[in-house]
């Protein structure tokens, strides 16, 4: 330290025209001056630097990777923590979105991303809970959780889709093929959720269930004799009747002439239907041994929305926030609507609940 401090003083006097004349007499001794500059040190500091980052780096795929390995190892795992069968489909869905999955700057991985929100949807775990699994913010995991949910919607939502005819024609359940032929295209079912009591007294009243007694919001589901989810619809007020909801929500211009639509005494949409070249039948109401049993087609509509949707994604048993229900930014639809149509896809991405049995 002394010697370089005095060295520095004693370089700071030196006239000019001394340093002009050593320049000449010990070119050398200049050059090795140069060299002794401080800039190797800096591009080591760099080195260092980048050194320090790539084993962060490295550590951190290290640790995901021992995160990784307790659902990589057991699909009953991943059938548990997210409701998919494998973990296989688990990074085929992982790798359709993660281009589009916000940066959060290290704070969550695009696998955290994608494993927590399924995990919210699957198991209704509190916001609290998840951020201390995770090791982030009770905001970060609010804000991630509509992040990735979006950005699920935008990719898995045509899953949901309304087959032709002769795909479902093909692996028609031999019930139905008895009794309809091979013309059934759909059941259909309205469903509720339970949603707080919005401040809006427009709000307030519109979602009021009469027949729940408690404010919900409601979807019609459509649903292939193989147990598919073909249609799903945007979220209704609970005050909404079964026929408005099936005359507006887009249904009907989903038929073709020759269709047949199976539903329950709540349908009054004959009309509205034949004006498609449809029929509408009502089950539970027929007579004689060569009907379809009630109970089929009940069954058929209870597994493929009740068993996948509330048994298989929790979320939807708990009263749903007021929060879910609001517009999203520059959309016309509210954030549940996607929530929806995202467990509808990945519903559809497990093997059917009909054609097992």
């Amino acid at each position: 330290m002394c010697s370089c401090f005095f060295s520095c003083v004693f370089a700071f006097h030196i006239p000019k025209v001394v340093i002009f004349m050593l320049s000449f007499l010990a070119p050398n001794t200049t050059e090795m001056a140069v060299e002794m500059e401080p800039q190797p040190i800096n591009e080591e500091q760099q080195d260092c630097r980048m050194c320090s980052q790539r084993l962060h780096e490295i550590a951190r795929l290290q640790e995901e990777n021992s995160r990784l390995k307790f659902l990589k190892e057991n699909n009953s795992k991943v059938k548990f923590y997210t409701g998919l069968p494998s973990f296989a489909l688990l990074m085929v869905v992982l790798i359709q979105i993660r281009s589009s999955l916000p940066n959060t700057d290290q704070k969550m991985s695009y696998f955290q991303m994608l494993l927590m929100t399924l995990m919210r949807l699957r198991l209704n775990l509190p916001l609290d809970h998840i951020a201390h699994l995770f090791d982030v913010s009770r905001t970060t995991v609010s804000t991630l959780f509509t992040n990735t949910a979006s950005v699920l919607y935008a990719h898995l939502s045509p899953l949901v889709y309304w087959p032709k005819r002769h795909c479902i024609q093909a692996s028609m359940p031999h019930q139905y093929v008895e009794v309809f032929g091979d013309r059934v295209t759909v059941i259909i079912d309205c469903f509720e959720l339970f949603m707080e009591k919005a401040q809006n007294l427009r709000a307030k009243a519109e979602t009021y269930s009469t027949y729940k007694s408690r404010h919900t919001m409601k979807f019609l589901i459509g649903i292939t004799p193989q147990g598919t989810i073909s249609f799903i619809s945007k979220g209704w007020g609970g005050r909404s009747s079964d026929k408005r909801i099936a005359e507006n929500c887009g249904f009907l211009q989903k038929l073709s002439p020759g269709d047949i639509v199976l539903a329950d005494r709540g349908f009054d949409i004959k009309e509205s239907v034949a004006l498609m070249g449809a029929s509408l039948k009502i089950p539970a109401f027929t007579r004689g041994r060569s009907q379809l049993e009630a109970k089929d087609v009940e069954e058929t509509r209870k597994l493929a929305h009740v068993g996948c949707l509330r048994s298989q994604y929790t979320i939807f048993n708990d009263t749903i926030h007021v929060g879910f229900v609001v517009p999203c930014e520059g959309e016309d639809m509210i954030l549940l609507d996607k929530i929806v149509a995202v467990s509808c896809a990945l519903t559809n991405m497990c093997p059917s609940v009909v054609l097992t049995r």
